[in-house]
């Protein structure tokens, strides 16, 4: 107890950052070219380079994730109700809502978390144009599954995968599917750009359209095609970026053994359950939930805030529900009763810190708070 009230606080996440002189050469060119943003070399650089890591035809780079949401919606046109999930971040639902769009809130499955594939033909109306799912901690949505309901219904999918940065199934890369995905660059991801995001595209005329909408919707100097936004990734980001491939790997591996520390230790602990992998041939080790179950000696909160009370920031990831919220909860898929899986995960989950930096040492304290062993 002493130990860990002397460190310094241990947040859910700290930002991976390269060693700074690696960068400095960086901004070096950028002084020297005068090409702070409107696609410079180094945006166009990380653009081909994040297609050869990721197993991807096209990637379109934006200033964050949510800007590449909203803007992938407006990219299919879509309008009328999207099904989406209550269990995610804000970002998810507020693109729609940003688009004029209505979520409606289906149900996730107890195992994977994600949306229930079996749920989403009961929300389907006429006014139904699109599926939103979340690779929820950088698990793989069933994908095969939702894209069959899709194609019954004449309905577009655009993943949220901000989770899922260089997640593999057996097929390859889990953003080449559906419509579009969508990442994250956040600093709290597993790679980032200090802020940033991505759109990854099926095809060239795809790309090409949202091109023109991150950029006000210009073609060339005179030509305005659409109602674009300014989403551009700057030189500062997307070199960054570049930078970041060097080590993503490395940063990888420490998660991964992260990981399996705390599994290991855990496996032990009556009334926790940890989450196990669903669907990855390669997995990213974005977050660590686990579940606080009723035969645990205290609830959820009263352990949420015991590690707090010793300096360990954990997370509630995600809760409240986002039909929770004021601006969701008066429609009627945000009723409790239409979402009671996903209810009971939001009272169970705490996300614990995983980062490439976090120490062994300070897993087994985690560890033994949770185990009881210390007051």
């Amino acid at each position: 107890m002493k130990g860990l009230l002397k460190m310094p606080p241990i947040y859910v996440t700290q930002p991976y950052l390269p060693p700074l002189e690696e960068f400095i050469p960086y901004l070096q060119t950028i002084w020297n070219s005068k090409i702070l943003t409107n696609g410079g070399p180094f945006h166009d650089q990380l653009e081909k380079a994040l297609c050869d890591y990721l197993g991807v035809k096209h990637l379109a780079l934006f200033t964050n994730g949510t800007i590449a949401l909203v803007t992938a919606l407006q990219a299919l046109r879509i309008t009328g109700e999207v099904i989406t999930t209550p269990y995610s971040f804000v970002a998810t639902s507020h693109s729609l809502l940003w688009n004029g769009i209505q979520p409606v809130f289906v149900d996730i499955d107890p195992v994977t978390l994600n949306l229930d594939p079996a749920k989403i033909e009961a929300a389907i109306t006429p006014r139904t144009t699109a599926i939103m799912p979340v690779h929820c901690y950088g698990h793989p949505c069933d994908v095969a599954r939702i894209q069959k309901i899709a194609d019954n219904y004449g309905l577009r999918v655009i993943y949220d995968a901000a989770h899922a940065f260089g997640v593999q199934t057996e097929d390859g890369s889990v953003l080449n599917h559906g419509d579009l995905s969508v990442l994250s660059f956040h600093a709290t991801k597993v790679f980032n750009t200090f802020e940033g995001g991505a759109i990854i595209c099926p095809d060239s005329k795809t790309k090409q359209r949202i091109d023109h909408l991150k950029n006000f919707g210009f073609v060339d100097e005179t030509t305005v095609v659409a109602p674009g936004i300014n989403g551009k990734m700057c030189e500062f980001n997307a070199a960054l970026g570049l930078l970041q491939l060097k080590y993503i790997d490395q940063a990888l591996v420490c998660r991964q053994k992260i990981d399996i520390l705390y599994r290991e230790r855990l496996k032990t602990v009556d009334g926790i359950q940890c989450l196990n992998a669903v669907g990855e041939k390669v997995a990213n080790h974005a977050y660590f939930p686990i579940l606080v179950r009723p035969d645990y000696p205290l609830s959820r909160d009263a352990l949420f805030q015991k590690l707090r009370d010793c300096g360990i920031y954990a997370r509630r990831y995600f809760y409240p529900l986002i039909s929770d919220f004021p601006m969701y909860r008066g429609a009627p898929s945000a009723a409790p009763s239409n979402l009671p899986v996903a209810k009971k995960i939001a009272e169970q989950v705490i996300c614990l810190p995983i980062y490439p930096a976090l120490g062994s040492e300070v897993v087994d304290q985690i560890v033994s708070l949770i185990a009881g062993n210390r007051a």
